[in-house]
């Protein structure tokens, strides 16, 4: 108790003289806790707690304020002084917790540090050497209550200036900061290894360098990405495996470049040294010619380890050189796996995230991920990331080229996650932070980094030559042991191995290579995860004409009769209510249907047929064009409802409204449907162009992705588009890029026309036999024109049609001209065909443009023997929408008596014009020219 009650009177201005106004307030806390400012019943209660108990210790501590008060002035002045002393020592303590990791010794090339840190010093804090041998309370440093300060000072030093240096200061919640300042303290900085797990590091670092070396003399000047230099990543990885299966984890999904990337593979994930030469001798096995393939530093794995607490799965992603882009694909891949599983507690499964300094520095889309980290719908409870930090980008000489933040891990910071630096040279110290690093994410369900301080042996690629641009950096690395013989050494001389043992083990791991045996200690008893995503169904199947996707009226009736019964004293928002009962009159018939009310069927019967639903976008639960009503609000609490979601209790429902992201969200979206066949996963654009932002995804995934690494993927995108005046950045999804990527049956572009066109097409989606990306340009306007709805009879009897026939009031004979179009323009066309009377023309709409339903459109074509003009229609500039992409398609179908012609707006830069006035007479002018307008 003394020592609370000096702690009290050190820290406060009110002591001595004004002892006895301190008893005054004691005297009201002990009546009422809540008289006295909030900080001083802390004190009081900090005090009294477990010292005082009872009327006898109440009197002890009213004893010592009166005798405090009674303290003459030189007491005083010399309490003054040696509180001011006591504070300052706080201070440096304070100093070293935050700015500590300025002067670690994080660099494994041992070069200078950065500007010296005066909050580290004796003269910053009004201390000086006289004080070195005074003993100061220690406050919350994790230590004996007092200390010589040159002990504090010691203690500060080997924690947070030694091989690890940690930035955790930062984080606003004081429970997470005091964990982690009891891990990082509590063993005095001192990390805790035993003999076996060092041999098992040693072993690892075998490993890695083996590989490398191995495969340098075998394939000279083949790229190969190395990771020498940042060897000690693989015994992290190894241990971290190990960790996380005592912890309960049972799958970690992994996303990685391409440095290092053949070394993770093989020591790892247990890829086939064999295999990987064959890679480097260019040996295929049973290429398929419709394969493109890719190149080896680019492929993912999957296995299975054992680990003290069973088997874990693990999987690498494929990833292309677009470096960081494979971030939100792995955590949308564990999000979906965690879904499969029902881990709701974040337990099951874990993303582990390896990322290159400049590129995590220097990419927005790692920002975007972070920023997604908490968000409803996309946290996963923490992903671990570690950088291997080279301390140089690509050929960039000096970090003040790669970005403007002291450390490439700044970004971490705003989601309030700890760093870790730490020197890959000190292989103990990394197995050390692994430790904490994955015991805060296992506590605390959040992100938290591991920064890699190594270098890079070579160059950016084996070819390359770094002494060019960095020939200082250069000198020094190749003077350097490598990190795998400076360890060895060290376990060496602690006389935990003998060199010779160092040597034969070397010598294992190259006769290994030599046999090209597998070397990762994964196991091969046949996998019966029970969770596993079954792509089996989907694989090597086709894409069917027609698919039977016709729903009884009466079940329809049935659910949405479910959808729109609400709960009591759930109250609508006025037109919201509209729309509900609207729904309501389109179920019974009364009314014709429109897109909201099919769209949302064919989710309610999928879902009724055992399919899961994942939509999500900036605007998805209401529907940026107030059309969706996916998810209600209830205008008396603002509480919502998913009336989805209440459906079928055993299949998971969700309707997201994301962050302002589209690069992310969609990779993130990508990565979910890749692990989640038995969803229907959409993505939706709050206007078509905002895809632009994420063209990343899908040229390197969504497009390319089966033809690389053979992964099927459903992922559906919503791009709604059309033209309708609104501007050059709001009219056009651009149509275009899609059909530019289009080939070998990879992804699907449609345009449906009608709400039962949309119905059909979602159903479609998940029934057909396999699984790829389906790309809808969806309406705006038509979601409310009277012209484009549908009847209940189309839904119960009908199919998605690829292509739809108008004759127009003509008849076969009378047609001379046919117009193919897509999408809205179609009914300006009809419009105007009608009003004027037009008889010889007809229409026909594609409502699929890829695959490209070539039959379709020249049987249409072929019905009408006097028609001599085939029109290609389009809203888009010349240079954009299909025609340029459809035109042989188009010119296969024509008989050659037939001419084909374009119609639609001229070429130009921009999408649309941005005029409303302009954009009519435009588009009039093309309605016209296509209609009656010359050949």
């Amino acid at each position: 108790m003394e020592r609370k009650l000096q702690a009290l009177y050190r820290s406060s201005h009110l002591f001595g003289a004004n002892a006895a106004y301190i008893e005054d307030w004691y005297e009201s806390w002990l009546q009422d806790p809540s008289s006295v400012p909030e900080h001083w019943a802390r004190e009081f209660a900090a005090v009294a707690d477990g010292e005082a108990d009872g009327e006898q210790g109440q009197l002890v501590i009213r004893e010592r304020f009166r005798q405090l008060g009674q303290l003459p002035a030189s007491a005083m002045q010399d309490s003054r002084i040696a509180d001011h002393k006591e504070a300052a020592v706080l201070k440096l303590i304070n100093a070293y917790r935050i700015r500590g990791h300025e002067m670690a010794r994080l660099d494994p090339l041992g070069r200078p540090h950065r500007d010296p840190v005066p909050d580290l010093t004796l003269a910053f804090n009004d201390l000086d050497e006289t004080d070195l041998d005074l003993e100061f309370d220690t406050g919350t440093l994790v230590a004996p209550k007092r200390m010589k300060l040159s002990a504090i000072i010691e203690l500060c030093e080997r924690v947070y200036c030694g091989s690890i240096g940690v930035e955790y200061m930062h984080i606003v919640d004081t429970v997470k900061r005091y964990w982690l300042q009891e891990r990082l303290e509590g063993c005095s900085g001192y990390h805790q290894v035993d003999d076996e797990e060092r041999v098992r590091i040693l072993e690892m670092l075998t490993a890695a360098e083996g590989l490398e070396r191995y495969l340098h003399t075998r394939y000279v000047g083949q790229k190969r990405f190395s990771l020498e230099g940042g060897d000690s990543l693989i015994p992290l990885l190894h241990e971290t495996m190990l960790h996380a299966g005592r912890q309960g984890v049972e799958e970690i999904v992994f996303g990685m470049a391409h440095r290092g990337r053949l070394n993770v593979l093989v020591n790892i994930l247990g890829k086939s040294p064999a295999m990987l030469f064959d890679e480097f001798e260019g040996k295929l096995k049973d290429h398929d010619p419709l394969r493109s393939g890719d190149v080896k530093y680019h492929l993912g794995f999957a296995s299975d380890i054992q680990t003290p607490g069973g088997k874990v799965h693990m999987a690498l992603a494929f990833n292309p050189s677009h470096l960081e882009i494979v971030d939100p694909v792995v955590v949308g891949s564990a999000k979906a796996r965690q879904i499969r599983r029902k881990d709701e507690s974040y337990d099951q499964v874990m993303p582990i995230l390896i990322h290159g300094d400049a590129a995590f520095a220097g990419q927005g889309v790692v920002m975007e991920l972070f920023q997604m980290s908490e968000a409803r719908g996309f946290a996963v409870g923490g992903t671990l990331h570690i950088v291997v930090n080279n301390q140089v980008g690509f050929t960039t000489s000096d970090p003040r080229d790669a970005r403007s933040t002291p450390y490439c891990t700044a970004v971490a910071k705003m989601v309030n996650a700890p760093i870790f630096h730490v020197n890959a040279d000190d292989p103990e110290a990394v197995h050390h932070v692994m430790k904490i690093a994955c015991d805060f994410r296992t506590k605390f369900k959040r992100d938290v980094v591991i920064d890699l301080f190594c270098y890079r042996r070579h160059g950016h690629n084996e070819a390359d030559e770094p002494a060019a641009t960095q020939p200082l950096m250069y000198q020094t690395i190749r003077a350097m042991d490598t990190t795998r013989q400076k360890y060895a050494d060290q376990l060496v001389q602690a006389g935990i191995i003998d060199s010779s043992a160092a040597d034969a083990m070397m010598q294992r791991y190259r006769d290994h290579l030599d046999r090209g045996d597998q070397v990762a200690n994964v196991t091969t008893q046949p996998r019966t995860n029970e969770y596993a995503a079954n792509w089996h169904d989907f694989t090597n199947k086709e894409l069917p004409a027609i698919v039977e996707t016709a729903v009884p009226a009466e079940r329809i009736r049935e659910l949405s009769e479910r959808l729109t019964t609400l709960p009591d004293g759930f109250e609508l928002h006025s037109r919201v209510k509209r729309v509900i009962e609207d729904r309501r009159k389109m179920a019974a018939g009364e009314i014709p249907m429109d897109w909201g009310f099919a769209e949302t069927m064919a989710y309610a019967t999928l879902i009724d047929e055992g399919t899961g639903l994942r939509l999500v976008g900036q605007d998805s639960g209401r529907g940026t064009f107030f059309h969706r009503h996916a998810v209600l609000h209830n205008q008396k609490d603002g509480a919502t409802l998913l009336p989805l979601g209440r459906l079928k209790d055993d299949i998971h429902v969700s309707v997201i409204d994301s962050l302002l992201s589209e690069e992310a969200v969609l990779g993130f979206e990508y990565g979910y449907a890749t692990a989640a066949p038995e969803t229907l996963v959409i993505w939706e654009a709050q206007f078509g162009d905002f895809v632009n932002g994420a063209q990343v995804v899908i040229d390197q995934f969504l497009a390319s992705g089966e033809a690389k690494w053979g992964r099927l993927c459903g992922l559906t995108l919503f791009l709604p588009h059309g033209y309708e005046g609104q501007g050059p950045e709001h009219s056009s999804a651009r149509l275009e890029r899609f059909m530019q990527l289009s080939a070998n049956y990879n992804i699907q572009v449609c345009i449906p026309s009608t709400p039962a066109q949309m119905f059909h097409l979602l159903r479609r989606q998940v029934l057909q036999p396999t699984r790829k990306p389906l790309i809808v340009m969806t309406p705006k306007s038509l979601l409310r024109s009277k012209a484009s709805t549908s009847e209940m009879k189309v839904l119960a009897e009908g199919h998605f049609q690829r292509v739809i026939g108008d004759r127009g009031p003509g008849d076969t004979e009378e047609i001379e001209r046919v117009i193919l179009c897509s999408g809205k323009v179609y009914y300006d066309l009809v419009q105007i065909r009608d009003e004027e009377e037009i008889r010889k023309v007809a229409v026909l709409r594609l409502e699929q443009l890829y695959p490209f339903p070539e039959e379709q459109v020249a049987e249409f074509i072929a019905e009408f023997p006097n028609a001599s003009e085939v029109i290609w229609c389009q809203e888009e500039p010349k240079n954009q929408g299909a025609w340029y992409q459809i035109r042989h398609h188009l010119q296969a179908c024509v008989r050659d008596d037939q001419s084909l012609t374009y119609a639609g707006r001229a070429q130009s830069p921009s999408p649309a014009v941005g005029y409303y006035t302009i954009h009519i007479e435009q588009q009039r002018a093309l309605v016209e020219r296509a209609l009656t307008g010359p050949v």
